[in-house]
């Protein structure tokens, strides 16, 4: 049925490589992957992308309770106040952040624009601290405009 392959001795013939019967692996792996900035951005961004989604979620139940329970508002506002409150918000926005940040470079990269290896080492670094910036401007003017009301 299927032609038999004789150009790679270790395939012996069969329509796929029979992992049983070679040495080499099948595929890269991890292990021989040296990490880079946007190998690390890259599992960034779907990292944040799944926060993204569960945190609008709670933002959504929030915002459902300010319009029909202002008991349990005031509850979460409440929490939203104290620490640990404090750094889920703060964790949400720099999530939201740095999927924004890295979603405009994967734009700016459809143009076949920043492709080259040193500069997309460049800007995966710039990501994450213009992310740390922007999430403390945010953090800093939500903050400021709470405490002025």
């Amino acid at each position: 049925m299927f032609a038999r392959n004789t150009a790679t001795p270790d395939l012996p013939g069969i329509f796929m490589a029979n992992p049983a019967q070679t040495s080499r692996p099948l595929s890269p792996h991890l292990q021989i992957w040296r990490f880079t900035p946007s190998m690390a951005a890259s599992i960034t961004h779907r990292i944040t992308g799944t926060i993204n989604y569960g945190g609008l979620v709670l933002v959504g139940v929030w915002l459902a309770a300010l319009a029909f329970a202002p008991d349990l508002y005031g509850a979460v506002a409440g929490f939203v106040r104290s620490p640990f409150g404090f750094i889920l918000v703060a964790g949400f926005v720099w999530s939201l952040s740095f999927h924004l940040m890295n979603g405009l470079r994967h734009l700016y990269w459809d143009t076949g624009r920043g492709l080259a290896p040193a500069t997309a080492k460049k800007t995966s670094i710039a990501i994450y601290i213009g992310s740390v910036l922007l999430a403390a401007i945010i953090l800093w003017a939500g903050y400021a405009a709470q405490a002025g009301a």
